[in-house]
């Protein structure tokens, strides 16, 4: 269905980032294309001079500034260690390097420091002007502040958390600190850094923030190794500059954001590169958000957000509360995933590209939204829940398994300001739906209140267009199966759409042109919007209404003049009628169209294929002698 009652056209942004260090290797991208460090993506169609990849205009590349990241900064001479005891409220040390006040030590020279024992209410404060790298080992550590962050890194080159093998570390805090003036807000979490922070090692740390963030650094963090569980009253884990995370095992629950990357200042930090580990995330806001690109090269996500409580809902500006999201690209190498989020699952500002990955995905909004080029190179992906599937202004699919349910459009072209950010209704503490159809206005006619609504808009100003080369897509869609505001090429890959019931969807909805030239089409639904491939197209399809709403579970079978089979179909919804498009429709050949009976052989999506076929009911004979060959009688059916 068409959901842009108005359109906002936005300046086209493509944004490519390329690393410039080992830990953030090189990304670019393109609208419709993308060649990173492990895959490149297959050439979209350039047949059409208003296709991405025809574009005069070429990609911006943004280079991503280097990470502090240096092989060093886990090495270190065991004689050189000064070692610190935690002794409830006091502090043992002998070192020079190091003031202590009370139940405050004052880290003040370059070094490797072992901290063991417990501090029951006290601060580990770094502060050096030296160069070097301060390096602090904790052994069983356990840090609590009352007034502040028991651990405070105010002024240093760069230092370097090292969780001991087999060590439980702890850090918490209070929930309020006090500051020296009423000026000073920092620090604000329980790890707080303003240098560049890294966290390595075996062992583990514990961090309850009850006053903000759980760990945070002003500059870069890096998160080389090591079990890291946080539980925070905001943020879980902020990196300003950047976050990046070579291989941990992290646990988040948060009332903010999970993982965060925040300069907003130089558009080229701000970014998260993930190389690999385990996350469990549970968050109030997003799961993993960078201000510019997000990039994950592999691990295992397992991502929970929610809608915050009912008290802030009363806030103009209703909380995002999505599973990945990225102000710039957002690029999936590799992983296993599994989003449940109230919110989009993955989102990006720009482009959004999956080469690979595994994906199980239930999302209050759209699985996979980008507001200007969405590709799909590879991946099992598995939507069990959205309200719209695959949102973009282009979106290509080269490759890949592709499972869409959604309770509008399974994959949606749109351009402008698009009705899909609505909340779902289904969502607790979620402002409700406006009642009426998927897409339509509310019942009243009216435009939903303030705060209904998160308005999808799309940073992108050429033609919208779908383009399929290959995969196979399954989608079960209550509205549109694949809508298009804009154009759909397709030439390669196998799509099954199990469509809309009620008349004002259809299984296929575009506004331009769908040139079909090669792979295989089946896309049942109801009949009052239906739509069959463009008469240009140089595949023949046919067009089928039935007499009456065939139940769903109904075998559609389709077989040539010699009794071979071309098609059998078995839908999960009730249907009116069906499209068609195979290479085995041959100009001139005559078919059977049967409904019911039973086929063996193997079912997948709902095609059986090698089987043999029981006859039903014979409902027409029909002969291909144009590209679009219509069956069935279309008087009857409701007005478009």
């Amino acid at each position: 269905m068409k959901k842009s009652l108005y359109t906002i056209l936005i300046g086209l942004i493509i944004l490519s980032l390329a690393a410039c260090s080992p830990a953030a290797a090189a990304l670019t991208t393109t609208t419709t294309t993308v060649e990173s460090g492990e895959a490149a993506s297959a050439q979209a169609s350039t047949t059409d001079p208003a296709s991405p990849a025809a574009s005069a205009e070429a990609a911006q590349q943004v280079t991503l500034a280097e990470t502090h990241d240096d092989p060093a900064d886990t090495i270190w001479d065991s004689t050189d260690v000064i070692q610190v005891f935690l002794n409830g409220s006091g502090i043992d040390t002998d070192a020079a390097g190091v003031e202590v006040n009370g139940s405050t030590l004052t880290i003040r020279a370059a070094g490797t420091y072992r901290l063991s024992g417990t501090l029951d209410d006290g601060q580990v404060i770094v502060n050096t002007d030296d160069e070097e790298t301060v390096r602090l080992i904790l052994d069983n550590a356990s840090l609590h502040s009352s007034t502040s962050a028991p651990l405070y890194i105010q002024n240093a080159q760069k230092t370097v958390i090292i969780l001991a093998e087999n060590s439980q570390n702890t850090i918490s805090d209070g929930s309020e600190y006090v500051f020296e003036s009423a000026e000073e807000d920092e620090p604000n979490a329980a790890l707080f850094s303003k240098a560049d922070l890294t966290i390595a090692g075996s062992g583990s740390l514990t961090v309850t923030a009850s006053y903000n963030d759980g760990i945070a650094s002003k500059d870069g963090l890096i998160l080389e190794s090591g079990t890291i569980t946080v539980q925070a009253v905001d943020d879980g884990i902020r990196g300003k500059d950047y976050l990046v995370i070579k291989d941990a095992n992290i646990t988040i629950s948060a009332q903010g954001d999970g993982l965060k990357a925040d300069n907003e200042e130089d558009a080229s930090k701000g970014y998260i590169l993930i190389q690999d580990g385990a996350f469990k995330i549970t968050s109030n806001g997003d799961a993993v958000t960078a201000q510019s690109s997000l990039r994950i090269l592999g691990g295992d996500f397992n991502i929970t957000t929610s809608q915050l409580a009912e008290a802030a809902l009363s806030a103009e500006e209703t909380p995002s509360t999505k599973g990945l999201k990225s102000a710039a690209d957002l690029t999936i190498e590799d992983g296993t995933f599994y989003l449940q989020t109230s919110d989009d699952a993955l989102h990006s500002n720009a482009n959004l590209v999956v080469n690979g990955g595994v994906f199980a995905i239930a999302a209050g909004d759209d699985a996979m939204h980008a507001d200007t080029t969405l590709t799909i190179n590879a991946g099992e992906i598995n939507v069990t829940e959205s309200y719209e599937g695959l949102e973009s202004a282009v979106i290509t699919i080269n490759d890949g398994t592709i499972q869409i349910t959604a309770s509008d459009d399974g994959i949606n072209v749109a351009g402008g300001m698009d009705g899909s950010g609505m909340t779902p209704g289904a969502n607790p503490g979620r402002p409700q739906r406006p009642a009426g159809g998927p897409g339509a206005l509310p019942a009243d006619g009216q435009q939903p209140a303030q705060g209904q609504v998160f308005a999808d808009t799309f940073n992108y100003s050429g033609s919208y267009y779908l383009y399929i080369h290959g995969g196979t897509i399954t989608v079960d869609a209550q509205g549109d199966g694949l809508d298009a505001n804009g154009a759909i090429e397709m030439t390669g890959g196998l799509v099954i759409v199990n469509g809309p019931t009620e008349q004002m969807n259809g299984a296929l909805d575009y506004d331009g042109e769908f040139n079909i030239t090669g792979g295989q089409l089946v896309a049942a639904g109801s009949a009052g919007m239906v739509q069959a491939p463009s008469a240009s197209s140089s595949l023949n399809s046919v067009l089928i209404f039935f007499d009456t709403t065939l139940p769903a579970g109904t075998l559609i079978h389709i077989q040539d003049s010699t009794g071979q089979s071309v098609l059998d179909f078995t839908p999960t919804k009730q249907l009116q009628s069906l499209v068609f498009t195979s290479p085995a429709l041959a100009q001139g050949e005559t078919y059977t169209l049967f409904s019911g009976g039973s086929v063996s052989g193997e079912t997948a999506n709902g095609i059986t294929q090698g089987g043999t076929y029981t006859p039903g009911e014979e409902v027409a004979s029909f002969s291909i002698a144009s590209a679009v060959t219509t069956v069935g009688s279309v008087e009857n059916r409701p007005m478009r």
